[in-house]
């Protein structure tokens, strides 16, 4: 039963506003706290808005370590971990290690895999009842790989994913040229991933929060979590914030990258770092394709968004500081020609730069369910480059729990107190 019972969801991103959404379908009274203002800046806004079934194999994967300190000595490198002085850094990077195996990858991917997919489906129907208002293009993913040995590494995960249920082939370079015509590439070759999608996040963002605010749900800018109150039996009893309280049946942590700040006071161990991405969009692009593209060795993400094109990519592990670190988007601009010759990163470089920080937990994998030790609090956070793909999914995965439900699938793996 639903009817008369509430929630408050602490954060207006898009998990936050899908897990809103599908709880105000299923009746429930919403209430988002969002700590900024109507035109804030979020991690939904600026990315590169893939939808991913691709993207089985989570973040700790064999070999992901020694990458990392291979790039640590590149100042324009795509993935970077600030050297600080931090216990919680060092505990999650124990963790990453940890988790950093064929055993995890091999628990882990049929879970994303159905995620992605669910989520995908979760779009369609999204844009099938708004008018497809947020751009959601079908047309698939392109790996692009520049060395002939990166297709064959990348082409190994094809016959996982077909088993997985995700599609996928590998193409030479003319046949990835034939099919995306609008752009000149320089590549070895590619694997397609048919199933992948793409959109705009500003517009999903912004559509959602309009629907909202339309059917009744109270959004709250420039409120900010400082602490919680709770009862004996592990019971939320209201959520204190920079306005005052707030009491209401259910809660959801969904404040991506600053979840842990807005839970110091309930000791939940969900160890998080925050990793910062960058992004560049160009409106008048020399070229413009029409599938999305991963430019593999670089690490760079390349979505068309109607007549723009959005560049972006890097996973600085740098703690919650959103300034700019200049090297490393010229890092993206100076990978761009070497796949794409029709382009000139140089002509770039004045181009607004956006960054957000992105919520990423030890294990590559999201936390999703009840917290640990309480009644009537739930998470959805730590979800890193998958926040977009998997936001409508988490979003009822979550509104299944807040209604005494069980999720369609499984999340074990997500748990909260898995370490």
């Amino acid at each position: 039963m639903t009817a008369g019972r509430s929630v408050i969801i602490v954060g207006g991103g898009a998990i936050g506003l899908c897990a809103a959404y599908y709880a105000m379908q299923a009746g429930l009274d919403v209430t988002v706290l969002e700590r900024g203002a109507p035109d804030h800046d979020s991690c939904s806004l600026g990315n590169a808005g893939m939808v991913v079934p691709s993207h089985f194999v989570p973040l700790a994967a064999p070999g992901m370590v020694g990458y990392g300190l291979r790039m640590m000595m590149r100042r324009d490198s795509p993935f970077y971990v600030r050297p600080r002085l931090s216990r919680d850094l060092l505990r999650w990077g124990l963790l990453f290690q940890r988790s950093a195996n064929a055993s995890h990858v091999a628990r882990s991917a049929p879970v994303l895999a159905a995620l992605h997919l669910a989520s995908r489906a979760c779009y369609e129907e999204l844009a099938d009842r708004f008018g497809n208002e947020f751009g959601l293009n079908k047309r698939g993913l392109l790996m692009l790989c520049k060395e002939e040995q990166t297709l064959e590494h990348e082409g190994e995960l094809v016959e996982q994913a077909v088993a997985l249920g995700v599609q996928a082939r590998i193409l030479s370079a003319r046949q990835t040229a034939e099919l995306d015509p609008g752009v000149t590439m320089e590549i070895a070759g590619s694997v397609y991933f048919s199933l992948d999608c793409h959109l705009n996040p500003s517009r999903f963002v912004a559509m959602l929060t309009r629907e909202l605010t339309a059917d009744g749900a109270k959004i709250c800018w420039n409120e900010d979590v400082s602490g919680w109150r709770a009862s004996a039996g592990g019971k939320i009893d209201a959520v204190i914030t920079s306005q005052g309280e707030r009491s209401a049946d259910e809660y959801v942590l969904a404040a991506g990258a600053w979840s842990p700040a807005a839970a110091r006071d309930l000791s939940l161990d969900i160890p998080m770092q925050a990793g910062k991405g960058y992004s560049i969009t160009v409106s008048k692009p020399v070229q413009l394709p029409e599938v999305c593209s991963l430019l593999i060795e670089a690490r760079v993400a390349v979505t068309p968004m109607g007549e723009s094109l959005r560049f972006g990519g890097t996973m600085e592990i740098t703690g919650l500081d959103e300034t700019i670190s200049r090297r490393r988007v010229q890092g993206i601009l100076n990978s761009i020609p070497r796949y794409f010759p029709a382009f000139d990163g140089e002509n770039y470089g004045d181009l607004p730069v956006w960054r957000g920080p992105r919520p990423c937990s030890p294990d590559g994998l999201p936390y999703i369910g009840r917290a640990a030790g309480y009644q009537n609090l739930s998470v959805a956070t730590g979800h890193a480059m998958m926040g977009i793909s998997l936001a409508p999914i988490t979003g009822k995965i979550i509104t299944s729990i807040l209604c005494g439900e069980k999720p369609a699938l499984d999340i074990e793996l997500l748990r909260t107190d898995r370490f």
